[in-house]
This record gives structure tokens, C-alpha cells and sequence, in this order.
């Protein structure tokens, strides 16, 4: 009688759907970066260099401007000042959110026991809600629908973080030349026009100015020596 019974109670499971019996699919649900955070509140952790730089980004990315990042399995003050110097300028010069937000980044580590201790300090050329309005889009074909939005809505400037670009500036420009057009602007009317980050050879973000304030000669203001000499001092 039980094995006869069986059949029908697999059946009923399976349309109740209350018994998994054919499907074993499971799925957890953790902090998207819990890995990167101690215990304490406001506190960050790094395992390897890529964690440094990682915790860095992720500085960015909140536009915080002071924190604590816990170093592990580093042996020497020189190992660890090396680690900091590169992963610093690898942030602010070869990541394009990096390079689009950071005027500079300094730090002073101090050791302890089984870790070390670093104090961050980073400084912005963009505001938080600068950085919060930053869109993504997988290649330059989203581009125009992208900027068409931004002119209805008033803006006057954008940023797109490019997923796919490849040397593609000459269209970039004739789009935005297509735009002016569709505007009624004309040559004399104040330029628009586009910045690229980290550079021109290596686009991962590209800023459109649309107010007329574009200025391609113009170098990335920065920040002087004085001032980056006292904020060290500040955080030792």
C-alpha cells in the first residue's frame, strides 16, 4: 500500500510546489561589499594589494573624504608605504571614476598588532551628487538617447561610464555636432564638447559640458604643494 501511494504523493508535491525534489537551486543574500569592512563602524579591511584598491574605489565611489583602512598580511612600514603610493595613483590616474572625481589622495599608516593602521584623506573635483549622477552605458550607440534626456530635463553637463569605447572620438564629436544642430545652435553659439577619463587613449568615462563653459586647453587644476604638505601633516 506505501509503494502504491507514493506516485500520488509526488504528484501532489509537485503541484503544490512545496516539495523541491527535481529542482535544487539555492541563493544567498550578503552585503555587496561585506568582505571589504571590519567589524567597526566606518572601518575598512584590505588583505592585498587589489583589496587596497578596491576599499579605495569604494572611498570614491561614497565620496567620503576621511577613513580607516586595517592592512593585513604586510610585513615592513616600506612595503606598506610602496602598497599605498601605488595603489593611490593607480586610483586617481588609471581608473576612470578616479580620474573623473580626484583632485588627490594622501595617508599615513601606523603599525599594530597583526595589522596596519591607514588613514586616508581624499580630496574631489566633483561632488557627491556629481558622482551619484554618473549613468553607465555599454558602448557610445547609447549616447544620444543618454544627452537628448539630459537636454529635456535642463542639464548641463553629463557623465557616462562607457563599458565598450573603442578610439571612438571622431564620433563622439560628430554626435555632438548633430545635437548643436538639432538645437539650432551654430558655430558661434558657446562650444559644447567632452572630456575623456582616465585619458583619450584609455576611455572609461566620458563628461559632456552643454553650458558653453567647455575648455579643451585647459589643464586639470591641482592641487598645489603647500596644501598637499599640510593635509600629510593633519594626518599624522
Amino acid at each position: 500500500m506505501k509503494t502504491r501511494g507514493m506516485p500520488a504523493l509526488l504528484a501532489l508535491c509537485l503541484l503544490l510546489g512545496g516539495c523541491s525534489l527535481l529542482e535544487r537551486e539555492f541563493s544567498s543574500v550578503e552585503p555587496h561589499n561585506s568582505r571589504y569592512w571590519e567589524s567597526e563602524a566606518d572601518t575598512l579591511r584590505a588583505e592585498n594589494y587589489q583589496d587596497l584598491v578596491n576599499d579605495l574605489l569604494l572611498l570614491v565611489g561614497q565620496h567620503t573624504e576621511n577613513a580607516v583602512i586595517r592592512l593585513y598580511d604586510y610585513e615592513d612600514d616600506m612595503t606598506v608605504s610602496e602598497a599605498l603610493e601605488q595603489a593611490s595613483s593607480e586610483v586617481q590616474q588609471e581608473t576612470p571614476m578616479g580620474a573623473y572625481a580626484v583632485e588627490y589622495i594622501t595617508s599615513a599608516s601606523q603599525a599594530q598588532r597583526g595589522y596596519y593602521e591607514i588613514t586616508v584623506s581624499v580630496r574631489y573635483r566633483r561632488t557627491a551628487e556629481q558622482i551619484q549622477s554618473v549613468v553607465n552605458a555599454t558602448s557610445p550607440t547609447a549616447l544620444p538617447e543618454l544627452l537628448n534626456a539630459a537636454l529635456r530635463e535642463g542639464k548641463t553637463e553629463l557623465a557616462v561610464r562607457i563599458g565598450y569605447f573603442n578610439g571612438e572620438q571622431a564620433t563622439v564629436e560628430r554626435m555632438l555636432s548633430e545635437l548643436r544642430s538639432q538645437q539650432g545652435l551654430s558655430e558661434e553659439d558657446p562650444p559644447w564638447g567632452a572630456y575623456y577619463y582616465p585619458s583619450e587613449t584609455d576611455v572609461g568615462l566620458i563628461e559632456f559640458v552643454l553650458d558653453g563653459s567647455f575648455a579643451p586647453e585647459e589643464e586639470t587644476p591641482s592641487a598645489n604643494a603647500e596644501e598637499v604638505t599640510d593635509e600629510i601633516e593633519n594626518l599624522s
